[in-house]
């Protein structure tokens, strides 16, 4: 997914992976009159929770971050860009749409929405992020990335993965009605929830090894991801550290949380409103 926006953004440059062992990765650096960024990922909007989506478009509007990033899962589903003819999506497009008229924001492609478009994006003045992204500013280096990738224990996962990611299996699928999409899309997700109560709920985790290899060949020292729903902060060896995305649930839960980087490093925020 190229990058792709309409107001100021930064330019990003491919910079060359290690040899057959790291995905290529794109350098992007931060406007010098930036002072803030908020990250955020696994929102999983949909039709069903209204104070989730109430909460993400709040803060949207009223955020006073120079930017916001969202890594990945911002909806329950996205099964190719004519859901955009959807009352609910088509709802959800034209929040995005109004916040990048007033700020940057940037998507990252996640495990239930990979199929999001550049042209959808580009239309709503949305940078594309490839995954992973490596940010620059303020003096340091972060690696950016949904973090489906690293993990490396769900191996029917990552099978699936390489499949669903190929160019030939998108056009494949792309081809077929919406309604035939949308079927498929709810078979997957019934496979995936029965899973999960076999595994007792407890999904695999990024590998640490392989998140401390990316950190080192990548020239940084901190990592932010999503898809694990387990948010927080912990080192994953001397010199290298994780920030877990946090999960939105404000329907079935009481969970949202932004986590801002600024001038001086990382906090973690509740989402702004217009109170």
């Amino acid at each position: 997914m190229a990058a792709a926006g309409a107001r100021g953004q930064p330019a990003a440059s491919m910079s060359p992976a290690a040899a057959g062992a790291l995905p290529a990765y794109f350098e992007l650096p931060v406007p010098p009159a930036w002072q803030a960024i908020d990250f955020i990922s696994d929102l999983h909007l949909c039709e069903s929770m209204p104070r989730t989506f109430e909460a993400w478009a709040d803060h949207l509007r009223h955020t006073p971050a120079d930017a916001v990033f969202m890594l990945g899962d911002l909806f329950e589903v996205w099964v190719g860009d004519d859901m955009r003819s959807l009352p609910f999506e088509r709802h959800c497009v034209d929040v995005i749409a109004e916040a990048a008229s007033r700020k940057q924001l940037a998507f990252m492609a996640g495990n239930r929405d990979f199929l999001v478009g550049g042209a959808m994006l580009r239309d709503c003045g949305v940078m594309a992020l490839p995954d992973p992204t490596v940010l620059c500013g303020w003096g340091q280096r972060v690696l950016l990335s949904h973090g489906d990738a690293l993990c490396l224990d769900d191996l029917p996962y990552q099978a699936f993965r390489r499949e669903v990611r190929s160019p030939r299996w998108q056009a494949d699928f792309l081809a077929k009605p919406l309604g035939a999409r949308l079927d498929v899309a709810r078979d997957i997700r019934r496979v995936s929830a029965a899973r999960s109560r076999f595994d007792g709920g407890v999904d695999a985790d990024v590998d640490p090894a392989e998140a401390v290899h990316w950190l080192h060949a990548m020239g940084a020292a901190e990592l932010v991801h999503g898809h694990t729903h387990r948010p927080g902060s912990q080192m994953l060896a001397p010199g290298f550290k994780r920030h877990v995305l946090s999960d939105w649930d404000l329907d079935n839960g009481r969970r949202a949380e932004v986590l801002r980087l600024g001038r001086d490093g990382f906090v973690r925020v509740a989402p702004s409103t217009g109170a």
